[in-house]
């Protein structure tokens, strides 16, 4: 008998498109081709809507009026907590998370299937809290050992009241460039890098368009970034070290990553969702090791589980290896990585959701209830 799969997609984040080319190319269109799974798509608009649809299976839905015409004219959808998770009249084996960034890579939609009861592939709720918040996993990282760039954080209330006590703060305290990043977010958006004061100024404006916490990294010079796909509970499995590549400022934008195939003219490179990149990437063993190294060590210490990608920042010269941040559900899973290391989009998939059925199997080997005579006293 098939077991049924709901897709969750979309949200209310600046990546809700990046969300449904993740969900419809490497989640669902994979899990479709094992003919394993019935697959139930649960599309969340930007306001916050939830839809269910044959038609969300189809790219074409989503281009020009049709997704807004189909959830107008939707009705709500139901969902039935009963010692379990329905949809409608759906009952769900499995919860497949394919959305980034606010309100469900973050930890939300976690917390909610958790209480549901019900396995979801990625990592649970507090992994996926720490994992979403670039300031806390670089105090986590920390804490264990693992060396980050040097860095200063605000909330977005210290740059509107007073963003020149801010610029003062930062420039006390960092040398240039700098980066200045919302902390919550993915896909680049909103990140900016900086040279002097009135770009910092700016910067720390747009950021504070996007998110209520801010982080200003002083900029790793001699620098190579690599980034280490893993999947994996208690035994990891990572990817191939991948040095994504660019031109000009280095930054790897939005635009960058999704819209102009990577930035790199010419050469016969890798390409995935993060553009033009080297993989493996040419960087002396040693490094290539302790990126490895770093990444894993990560990955335990934050508590992830099912899959993340931890992105790394190199100083050839000095021969370090930073952390950066971790993505707890990369964009289109990183499934060129994957398949350039072995694994098929396919095996990817049915992969993810035995790792989420193991961490599930887990969980309920622990006690979570305690009998006591504590009511009897009122």
């Amino acid at each position: 008998m098939k077991k049924t799969v709901a897709v969750f997609f979309g949200g209310r984040s600046p990546e809700h498109d990046i969300s449904i080319i993740t969900a419809l190319s490497s989640v669902i269109k994979p899990l479709l081709l094992t003919k394993k799974y019935d697959i139930v798509p649960v599309y969340i608009t930007k306001t916050g809507k939830w839809v269910s649809d044959a038609k969300l299976l189809d790219i074409k839905t989503y281009q020009g009026h049709m997704i807004d015409d189909l959830t107008k004219k939707s009705k709500p959808l139901a969902v039935n907590f009963d010692g379990g998770f329905s949809i409608g009249k759906k009952r769900i084996d499995i919860a497949f998370p394919a959305m980034h960034g606010a309100y469900g890579e973050d930890g939300s939609l976690m917390g909610l299937l958790r209480m549901a009861g019900i396995p979801f592939v990625g990592s649970d709720m507090d992994a996926s809290v720490i994992a979403m918040d670039k300031v806390l996993t670089k105090q986590v990282a920390s804490a264990n050992a693992i060396p980050t760039s040097k860095y200063v954080f605000f909330a977005r209330t210290d740059i509107t009241e007073n963003v020149r006590a801010v610029v003062a703060k930062v420039e006390k305290s960092l040398t240039y460039p700098l980066f200045v990043k919302p902390a919550h977010l993915g896909s680049s958006i909103g990140i900016s890098k900086v040279k002097n004061t009135l770009e910092l100024t700016n910067a720390l404006e747009v950021a504070a368009y996007y998110d209520e916490k801010i982080i200003v990294e002083e900029a790793v010079p001699n620098l190579i970034e690599v980034t280490v796909p893993i999947i994996g509970n208690s035994i990891l499995t990572p990817a191939l070290v991948e040095q994504p590549l660019t031109i000009g400022d280095n930054l790897f934008d939005f635009d960058k990553k999704y819209l102009s195939g990577g930035g790199k003219k010419g050469g016969a490179k890798q390409s995935g969702s993060q553009g033009y990149s080297e993989l493996p990437a040419k960087i002396p063993s040693q490094l290539y090791e302790k990126s490895l190294s770093v990444a894993e060590s990560v990955y335990k210490v934050i508590g992830a589980t099912g899959i993340a990608r931890i992105d790394l920042l190199i100083d050839e010269k000095k021969g370090e290896v930073y952390f950066n941040e971790v993505n707890p559900l990369p964009g289109s899973l990183y499934a060129h990585n994957w398949r350039a290391s072995g694994i098929s989009g396919i095996e990817l998939v049915e992969k993810l959701i035995g790792y989420a059925e193991e961490r599930f199997e887990e969980k309920n080997k622990l006690t979570s209830t305690f009998d006591s005579s504590f009511l009897q006293q009122f």
